[in-house]
């Protein structure tokens, strides 16, 4: 989240919205994924927002730079992936942002999906070669 504040009141907001909709919880044995995803839905949120914030603030202002460090370069190149991953299939890069980033295990994605392990691995795979392709697309 960038700082431990920012981080707290994430936390904070989840477990008051776990609190609010626990009644709407239907099979015990998904409490954990549940949570979980809600805590990675309010974290996401947050970083939109954050990042929305950020990237006003950066227009009303303009920055020079002499030449682009490699932090820049990261970012960049971070950037293209993102925008690769923002053109595929909601259902694949639903499956993609769980997996890599989230940390989720395929079961896990299935469960909170209502999908099945496999599916959640052959969702993966396509997710990747796409990227893949629009990334080599984009090289030429």
């Amino acid at each position: 989240m960038g700082s431990d504040e920012d981080a707290k009141d994430v936390l904070q907001e989840s477990f008051i919205e776990v609190f609010l909709k626990i009644g709407t919880l239907e099979n015990e044995i998904t409490f954990p994924a549940w949570i979980k995803r809600i805590v990675v839905n309010k974290s996401i949120n947050a970083l939109r927002k954050k990042q929305l914030l950020t990237s006003n603030l950066e227009e009303d202002f303009e920055v020079e730079e002499a030449r682009p460090s490699d932090d820049d370069i990261i970012k960049h190149q971070a950037k293209q992936i993102m925008n690769a991953v923002d053109m595929i299939s909601e259902g694949c890069r639903t499956v993609f942002n769980l997996y890599l980033f989230e940390g989720y295990d395929h079961k896990e994605i299935g469960e909170i999906l209502s999908i099945s392990e496999s599916a959640s691995k052959a969702q993966y795979s396509k997710a990747k070669s796409k990227v893949r392709l629009l990334l080599e697309k984009e090289e030429l």
